[in-house]
């Protein structure tokens, strides 16, 4: 009956509320490391000071005949 359906309806908005929960905390918790990695090491993430054009960022093209 309906009394089932309320059950089930309040089951599946808990278990997805801590699912939630648990996704946001994986994700802070690997942003946190990254973080803390790129606070120890400032060398290696330097931004560039010379811009480059498009074409060095682009592999260069060969087309399969």
């Amino acid at each position: 009956g309906i009394h089932r359906q309320v059950l089930l309806a309040t089951l599946g908005c808990v278990v997805g509320y801590h699912l939630v929960k648990r996704a946001e905390y994986m994700h802070a918790k690997v942003d946190r490391e990254l973080f803390e990695y790129i606070r120890h090491h400032p060398g290696d993430f330097q931004p560039s000071t010379e811009k480059k054009r498009i074409g060095q960022l682009l592999e260069d093209f060969h087309p399969i005949h």
